[in-house]
């Protein structure tokens, strides 16, 4: 019997502070800005920290109120920068802005001990292993954040230049010439 009313009072107090919890979170709800939203959905959703912000939601708060300029995502690059200027209304001069070269983390397999500290501090989970084996870096999920290098203890991660392939290979932008001559 005594059993019985335990169980039955345990279910009654986790269905009323259920209601409770229900009850607050439809009236204690904080609306967010649909601009914040809009950015945020642009943005990479990685978490990086490249831009300075600890993760995208605020990067895209600072975008709104005009506190970050469009240009601070370094994984999204100048195509990025454009649209969020184009959503905020604002000119963008992209003329100092230079494109970052591409690069993706490489592991070193004769020092890397299999430490585990570089995947968990990956945001893109790009890095792939487990406890003492050897890790490997899956170079289309890699945003060069450079995290992985920061915490590993026998430095066997180096940044490298994305190898070329015919899969991501694009045409080199012809150099700008001077104005009034056509060659």
């Amino acid at each position: 019997m005594i059993v019985l009313s335990a169980i039955v009072s345990l279910t009654l107090l986790g269905l009323s502070l259920g209601l409770l919890l229900g009850i607050a979170a439809k009236y204690l709800k904080v609306e967010s800005s649909p601009i914040v939203d809009e950015l945020e959905a642009l943005l990479p959703g990685s978490q990086c920290g490249q831009c300075g912000f600890p993760g995208c939601r605020p990067a895209a708060e600072a975008l709104a109120t005009g506190d970050a300029p469009a240009t601070l995502c370094p994984p999204g690059g100048s195509a990025l920068a454009e649209q969020i200027a184009t959503l905020l209304g604002i000119s963008l001069d992209l003329s100092d802005v230079a494109e970052p070269e591409a690069l993706v983390a490489h592991v070193n397999e004769d020092n890397c001990t299999g430490c585990t500290r570089c995947f968990k501090v990956c945001p893109t989970d790009a890095i792939v292993g487990a406890a003492k084996q050897i890790h490997v870096v899956v170079a289309d999920a890699c945003i060069a954040c450079e995290k992985c290098i920061a915490v590993c203890p026998t430095e066997c991660l180096q940044m490298q230049p994305v190898e070329v392939t015919l899969r991501n290979w694009r045409w080199a932008k012809p150099p700008v010439q001077a104005s009034g001559s056509l060659c």
